[in-house]
Formats: C-alpha cells, sequence, structure tokens
C-alpha cells in the first residue's frame, strides 16, 4: 500500500445506509434523465445504468478537492464512456464543482459548460476529453504510469496516493487501443489503476452478442489485470462490496465487470437499444420516475442527497489538507529534490534553451534523426519534465535518453518508456501523462505509422495538451521498405489537425529549434517530422538568427534579381538550394526560403511573410509528399513540385532519380514553371 492511502472508503465518518445511495443514484438517473429530455439529444442509458455504482464510487471512495479540481493528489475519474457524459455532469454539479443547475439545464447548448461529450478545460472536474471509446481507457493508463514514475523518481510516497478510477464500455473494449493498453498496463502491473465495465450487453445495433462474445474476464486475467465480477449493478450491497474489493491494495490493475441494465429503472426502454442514444420521451420519462419513486418535477434534488455530497466534498478537502502538509514535510525533509520537482512541475524550460540547443547539435551534417537524439540528450538534462519513448523503434527514432534507464514493472524511476508495437495506445498514454501534469511525453514512431495514432494526436490538439509526437522516416527516402513504409500523404495529414504545430527541419538547427518549440509549448501538441538519410548542414545567409526558425519560415538564399520563390521544407532544402544555384549558372536568379512549420510561419506578423515571401514574386514550393497543402502559399497547384503517388522499393538515391528529386531535375521543373 502506498503512503497517504488506505484501503478504507475516503476517511468515512459514517457508513451511508444502501437506502441513501440507492436515493442518491435515482436523483442521478433523473438529472440524467431531465437534461437528455431538455436537449432532446443525449444518452440516457448509460447514466441511468451505471448510477449505483458511480454514487457509491463517488460517495465513498473517490478523494477529491471541488474548491481545487487541479490538487495534485487527487483521485482521477475518467468517463471513457463520453457518452454518458450526463452521468459525470450529475456527479460534479452534486459534489460542489463550480457547475450549477442551469448548466446541467444547457446540456449539449451552444457555449455551455456541459457539451455532448467531456471536453477538459471547459468543464471544472473533467479530467480528460472523452467520446471517441477507448481514449480514455488509454489516458487512464498514462495517468497511472505518470504517478508512478513522478513518485518514484523525486522519492515521495505522497505523489502516488491516488488511484486513477474509469468506466468503460462494450465499445471501450472492442477498440484496439483499449487492448493495446490494457496490455502494457498489466505488464506494467500499474496496481493504482481500477477500471469499472460497463457490461450493459447493449450498443446502438442492438445486443453485443450480434459481434462482442469473448469471455472478457479470462481476457484481462490473461493481461495480469485483478478481475472483481460483480454479478448486479443495481444492488448497492453487491455494488459497495465489490467496490471494497477493487480498491484494497493490488500490485495489478482492476477490472470490475458490472453486470448492469441499460436505461435501468424505464418500463419499456430499459434493456433496449433505443435507450442508448436517444431521449426516453416525455411520457417514458414520467412512467421511469414513478417506477423510481421520483417526483415529476424536472431536474430535482433533494437536501438530503445535496449533504450526502456535501459531506464526501468535506472529506475530499480534509484529505486534501492532509497531503498538502504530507508533502510540505517532504518537501523540508529534502529541499534538494522539491526544488527540482517545482520545475518539473511547472514544465520549466530555461530560458537559454535554444541556444543551448542549437550547439549540442553541432556543425555536423547528418540525418536529422540522429541530430535529434543528440539534441535530445541536452533537452532532458534542461528540462525535468521531458520523457521519450518509442513503439518499438528506439535504436530507428533515437529518442532513448542515454543517461537514464527504462521504465519497468516496479522500477518506475526511469525517463524512457518502452510502448511496444502500440502506436495507438502510445499517443493515449502520453496523452494521458500530460494530463496527470509535470510530464512533457514525447512519443516516437515512423512518420508512415503516425496514421494508427490520429485519434490520439486529435485529442491532443483538441485538449492542448504539451505532448510531442516524434516521425521518423518522413518520405520516400527510406527507400529499401518501399511503398509501405514511405509516406507520401502523411505530413499533409497531420498539417490539417487545428492547433497541431508540424516541424519538418532540414538541419541540425532547425531541429534543435524544433525541440525548443515543443517543450516550450504550453498550448498544444507538436509533431517533429525526420530524416532516415543525411542532410547537410545548410549555410544561411548574413543576417540569420536561429530565433527566425521558430518563425516558421525564413529566407536561406537571397537574390536581389529573383524571378521566384522556392520553398522547401526538410531534406528538400538543400535539393532546393543546390537546384536554384544550378539556375543561377544559367541566369534564373530564385530565393530559397526554408519552411520547417507552415503553421508558425502563417502565424507571423505581415510585416514579416512579406519579407520571407514579397508580393508579387511567384512562390514555388517543393516537398517528398502531397503537393496540396501548398496551395496556400503558391496559389496554384502547378506550382508545387510534390509527391501524388506511392512510392517504390528501391535504394533512395535511385528513388530520388524516379521521382524527379536530383538538382538538375528540380531545376529543370523550375525552370519550366517559371519559364
Amino acid at each position: 500500500m502506498h503512503a497517504g492511502r488506505d484501503a478504507t472508503p475516503a476517511d468515512a465518518s459514517r457508513l451511508l445506509s444502501d437506502a441513501e445511495l440507492r436515493s442518491a443514484a435515482d436523483v442521478v438517473r433523473g438529472l440524467a434523465m431531465d437534461a437528455v429530455q431538455a436537449a432532446n439529444s443525449g444518452h440516457p442509458g448509460l447514466p441511468m445504468g451505471m448510477a449505483d455504482v458511480a454514487v457509491a464510487l463517488w460517495l465513498e471512495h473517490l478523494r477529491f478537492d471541488c474548491k481545487d479540481p487541479a490538487w495534485p493528489g487527487r483521485d482521477r475519474f475518467v468517463l471513457s464512456a463520453g457518452h454518458g457524459s450526463m452521468l459525470l455532469y450529475a456527479l460534479l454539479h452534486l459534489s460542489g464543482f463550480a457547475l450549477n443547475l442551469d448548466d446541467l439545464k444547457r446540456f449539449r447548448q451552444l457555449h455551455g459548460k456541459t457539451p455532448g461529450h467531456p471536453e477538459h478545460g471547459l468543464t471544472p472536474g473533467v479530467e480528460t476529453t472523452t467520446g471517441p471509446l477507448g481514449q480514455g481507457f488509454g489516458n487512464g493508463v498514462g495517468m497511472a504510469l505518470a504517478a508512478r514514475m513522478e513518485a518514484a523518481r523525486f522519492s515521495c510516497p505522497a505523489l502516488d496516493a491516488h488511484r486513477v478510477v474509469a468506466i468503460v464500455s462494450d465499445g471501450d473494449l472492442m477498440e484496439g487501443v483499449a487492448q493495446e493498453a490494457a496490455s502494457l498496463a498489466g505488464h506494467l502491473r500499474l496496481g493504482n489503476l481500477v477500471y469499472l465495465y460497463d457490461d450493459n450487453r447493449i450498443t446502438i445495433d442492438g445486443s453485443t452478442s450480434l459481434t462482442f462474445s469473448e469471455d472478457v474476464k479470462a481476457r484481462f486475467e490473461a493481461l495480469h489485470w485483478r478481475v472483481v465480477v460483480l454479478g448486479d449493478g443495481h444492488d448497492v450491497p453487491s455494488v459497495r462490496a465489490a467496490l471494497r474489493e477493487a480498491f484494497a491494495p493490488s500490485d495489478r490493475p482492476t477490472l470490475v465487470i458490472c453486470r448492469t441494465h441499460i436505461g435501468f429503472g424505464s418500463p419499456n426502454k430499459q434493456d433496449k437499444s433505443s435507450a442508448h442514444g436517444s431521449p426516453l420521451g416525455a411520457d417514458e420519462v414520467a412512467k421511469t420516475k414513478q417506477a423510481l419513486g421520483l417526483p415529476a418535477e424536472p431536474f430535482w434534488i433533494p437536501a438530503s442527497v445535496r449533504a450526502l455530497f456535501a459531506n464526501a466534498a468535506q472529506r475530499g478537502a480534509t484529505s486534501a489538507a492532509r497531503w498538502r502538509a504530507d508533502v510540505a514535510a517532504w518537501r523540508t525533509a529534502d529541499p534538494a529534490r522539491a526544488a527540482l520537482h517545482d520545475r518539473f512541475a511547472t514544465r520549466a524550460v530555461p530560458a537559454d534553451l535554444l541556444d543551448r540547443l542549437v550547439a549540442a547539435a553541432g556543425d555536423a551534417a547528418g540525418a536529422t534523426r540522429a541530430l535529434s537524439g543528440k539534441v535530445l540528450q541536452v533537452a532532458a538534462e534542461l528540462v525535468p519534465g521531458l520523457v521519450t519513448g518509442a513503439a518499438d523503434l528506439d535504436g530507428s527514432t533515437k529518442t532513448k535518453l542515454v543517461a537514464s534507464g527504462a521504465v519497468k514493472a516496479g522500477d518506475y524511476g526511469h525517463r524512457n518508456l518502452h510502448f511496444g508495437v502500440r502506436e495507438h495506445a502510445m499517443g493515449a498514454i502520453q496523452n494521458g501523462m500530460a494530463l496527470h501534469g509535470g510530464f512533457i511525453p514525447a512519443g516516437s514512431t515512423f512518420l508512415v505509422f503516425a496514421d494508427y495514432m490520429r485519434p490520439a494526436i486529435r485529442l491532443a490538439a483538441l485538449m492542448g495538451l504539451p505532448a510531442v509526437f516524434v516521425f521518423s522516416h518522413d518520405s520516400i527516402m527510406v527507400g529499401e521498405d518501399g511503398p509501405t513504409h514511405q509516406p507520401i500523404e502523411q505530413i499533409t495529414a497531420l498539417r490539417v489537425i487545428p492547433n497541431l504545430h508540424v516541424l519538418r527541419p532540414a538541419d541540425g538547427v532547425e531541429v534543435a529549434a524544433a525541440w525548443a518549440h515543443a517543450l516550450a509549448r504550453r498550448d498544444g501538441p507538436t509533431a517533429i517530422l525526420l530524416s532516415r538519410q543525411d542532410l547537410p548542414r545548410l549555410q544561411r545567409p548574413a543576417g540569420f538568427t536561429t530565433r527566425d526558425v521558430l518563425r516558421g519560415g525564413y529566407v536561406v538564399r537571397d537574390a536581389s534579381r529573383a524571378r521566384a520563390t522556392l520553398i522547401a521544407t526538410g531534406s528538400e532544402v538543400a535539393l532546393a538550394i543546390a537546384a536554384c544555384e544550378s539556375l543561377s549558372k544559367g541566369g534564373l536568379e530564385v530565393r530559397v526560403v526554408s519552411m520547417p512549420s507552415i503553421k508558425l510561419f502563417k502565424n507571423q506578423e505581415k510585416a514579416w511573410r512579406e519579407k520571407v515571401l514579397p508580393p508579387g514574386l511567384p512562390v514555388l514550393a517543393i516537398e517528398l509528399g502531397r503537393p496540396e497543402h501548398w496551395v496556400m502559399l503558391t496559389g496554384s497547384l502547378d506550382r508545387v513540385i510534390g509527391v501524388e503517388r506511392f512510392g517504390l522499393s528501391a535504394p533512395a538515391e535511385q528513388l530520388a532519380e524516379e521521382f524527379g528529386f536530383t538538382p538538375d531535375a528540380v531545376a529543370e521543373q523550375v525552370r519550366a514553371i517559371v519559364g
């Protein structure tokens, strides 16, 4: 058992009666029915089915501080089955979070605090944005892993005195990301993880028997989880017994299989798919309230139920005060680690981070993945929150921190993570670690496998999380592995995600700048795209400063009598320079702009944009990927040199010839465009 945590209900001053818990659960059912009916939209079935389990959890086990929702010592509650959001909103309101009854009445309304699926940062007390099934499952694993890593690294047991609890659905367990995350959680023995599986056996299309017949208990036991079976999720004594067993100390994650009835209490819709994603209807709401013994009044909450949740909130505040005292004592006893933890918790970076990372990159040529590996070693010394990992490609992506060991079951105080061949879970776990706080998690794989991670990357962008996604082998120059491993459309697919900053550096200076930007960013994720092949160090004109790279685009080759500007990224920058030098010998002057990030460039002031891309001067672009995205700068697809077909299996040099990405071939294409 970890310090600061006991296995009994959360500091209970008295044992609640079964009748009190059932009454509170029925009130939650009523709130869910009323809110969905008022919105004429939503999912009443899950809140009605899981109300008994959820209320017992919140009133007797969950530790929170409604006045300080970000209290680091709180238990994390994740509603992975985000469609059942009214369950969470009802519990947050009753528990005293800054969510009033009018907010519940405005469920699913424009600019409200109770959106259709929970959104982190919008609603107080919502730990993560959920809705795409399986993502919350993975986030919770990341949160639990982060707690273990933080406590072990700083030798402070209080930092790992909480649990991560989630409600997961049949749909969550069907999604592949949940299997990946569950496998890793069991392997790492994350005993601070408790998942409550709503086994209601209903999906949108009907019974789960249509598609889902596996033995969930055997599956999770094989994954090294402890499994508790709750045969009747509406029998309050059974619910309480199952939760006591689930929260007893364990060195394994716990799954509680809760056999429930979707739409519980509804005379005509219980156990039917019609209760899943549609309002019950006014008549059925009235009949259900009558069956449950609730008054017809909408959004009815009796004082007795409010008192139960107020007492739970007070117990949480008492726990928070005790936790803060424990941490204060640790800080006094270990001031050096406490000072380091302050930097960790605030994700602090030094003011001269960029300069020091540029120095780390050095002057040598090299593959940008290798240069990134050099930069990372210094970044880890400067940024305590940085942790890295790979999807079984550490030797290729070069993200290993050589001064640290690897995280293993029972040995969590390190900074290298082995995710295995689990790209999707890697992204979801990274998000969970970022949500936990302090960590800046960087996960890596080949760019072509970004497709496996896209849902997690999108959610990182939606939540504004400081996660870093590192993708090496960023073009057809992967070579002999062939088209299955050669990205074509992936660069563009990443760039179009709102709030995701994509940087494709051309040499060591740009690699250092990419990492400096990613580590300093606090309002969203960053993707860094790296080459497999060696690239030369760029020669830059007088007046260049390394901070120019952070503007997203800058001039690397100027010409006083230029007839066009050629934009390039990554490995194509040196190629563009070589091509334009060849053109210059023939009397055609073309400027070259390196643009590692279109998004950062577009965010610059007009004066900078026009300095880099002077109005009236034709703009061309070249990149080893789909050409369409560049039209926003070139004005025409005819001015973009790109790749619109799949690659081939061959050495990189032969592919360059085949696809026209040699200096002579590029020069010829530029000459044909400019005329």
